[in-house]
């Protein structure tokens, strides 16, 4: 799997969740426990996610109205994409893959005329540090297989 995907996995994990089937344990058995940490959040909604999505990227990255409300426009054109792209390729994972790909990079294009630099720097260090995703500067494809998985060469 790609590593660009790993952005929209937390946006899809609740209509995944949502969807899936639970199953009874067999009869004399158990249902597992849950670690004792904290409770797991119910299902937000489409619209509850890109709330806090967008409302977490105003605070962090100190947004103006004006640009909010354009992150908020980015961000449900790739939410809806991502969940479009779900439905028509649940049967084809690496297509469905695929497309994720494409839609982060159009989604990362488009924050990027949105933000200044500075916070466009900050947006990548955070999605850095919170998925292990590259920046968009140091993305430049599949390396050629003599270089590596990081694309620098050298031990790994």
């Amino acid at each position: 799997m790609k590593r660009s995907v790993l952005l929209f996995l937390p946006l899809l994990a609740a209509a995944t969740l949502a969807s899936a089937q639970t199953t009874a344990p067999p009869a004399g058995k158990k249902p597992p426990v849950a670690p004792a940490t904290k409770p797991a959040p119910p299902t937000a909604t489409a619209e509850e996610r890109l709330d806090a999505l967008t409302n977490n990227m105003v605070q962090v990255l100190g947004l103006t109205p004006a640009q909010a409300e354009k992150v908020r426009v980015i961000n449900a054109a790739a939410m809806r994409s991502g969940e479009t792209a779900r439905q028509r390729y649940q049967d084809n994972p690496a297509k469905f893959h695929g497309m994720l790909e494409d839609i982060t990079l159009a989604r990362l294009e488009k924050l990027k005329d949105v933000l200044t630099p500075a916070q466009f720097n900050r947006y990548q260090q955070k999605r850095e540090e919170k998925l292990g995703v590259p920046t968009v500067r140091g993305y430049q494809g599949t390396p050629p297989p003599s270089l590596g998985s990081n694309g620098r060469g050298g031990d790994e």
